[in-house]
């Protein structure tokens, strides 16, 4: 093997790795932003539920 083809192989290499870097960043801060939300939508359950305990926790039914 010549020092091009290593070079090449290299870079090829550090690129790749950059790509994958880059990618896992971005589902990284996807995957943050869906659980602030499902955060969010918990705690906004909670608020309903302690101004209205009684919601929710009882229904009837007849068949």
């Amino acid at each position: 093997m010549d020092i091009a083809s290593v070079a090449m192989a290299m870079n090829h290499a550090s690129s790749l790795s950059k790509v994958g870097t880059a990618m896992l960043d971005k589902a990284m801060e996807s995957n943050e932003a869906l659980g602030q939300g499902l955060i969010n939508m918990i705690d906004s359950a909670a608020m309903e539920r302690s101004v209205n305990p009684h919601i929710g926790s009882n229904f009837d039914m007849i068949v």
